[in-house]
């Protein structure tokens, strides 16, 4: 079944596998959200509605709706980890709606909550490179699939921040790993 035309196709099974690996990176990093806003359920019930997408529910409005609400939720947070931590949550549920455009913006949606989650390592742990040990990791748990998907869309855009920077050293890694 496709899910979406565009410039080229996307099947149900391959944003499935999209949203699956954004939803393992918000995942690793929910807890940090959790510890510093406890009582705010909105980013893992945007995972919890990623997961739902990714283990064959249709995607629908709560994808998307659960995504805003983790997005608003980072922007309440206090610190730079937690607002991140509820990004990758958001990001996870709106990769079910990843668009088939050849546009590196798009990008974003597939590699953006690993770019978090690596970033969250870096703010969170006592390692100096703990930042580049999640990217290796989110290399290593990129499936073939994935790395096919991401092929057919530009390089990930050069941004200025952290993120962005994680996120285009992610896609290099990706792009250029068997």
């Amino acid at each position: 079944m496709t899910a979406a035309t565009g410039d080229f196709e996307l099947t149900t099974d391959e944003l499935r596998a999209v949203a699956r690996y954004a939803a393992e990176s918000a995942q690793d990093v929910l807890p940090v959200f959790e510890a510093a806003l406890p009582g705010d359920p909105r980013p893992r019930a945007a995972v919890d509605a990623a997961w739902e997408f990714v283990n064959g529910a249709r995607r629908t409005t709560l994808q998307r709706v659960t995504s805003l609400d983790a997005h608003r939720a980072a922007k309440e947070a206090d610190t730079e980890a937690a607002c991140l931590a509820a990004r990758a949550a958001g990001d996870a549920a709106a990769a079910a709606y990843l668009h088939p455009l050849a546009k590196a913006t798009q990008v974003g949606h597939i590699l953006r909550a690993a770019a978090c989650a690596a970033r969250v390592a870096e703010l969170t742990a006592d390692a100096p490179d703990a930042a580049e040990k999640a990217i290796e990791q989110a290399r290593q748990r990129a499936t073939p699939l994935l790395k096919d998907i991401l092929s057919r869309y530009p390089a990930a855009p050069q941004g200025k921040s952290r993120v962005a920077h994680l996120m285009s050293t992610l896609d290099a890694a990706l792009r250029t790993s068997g």
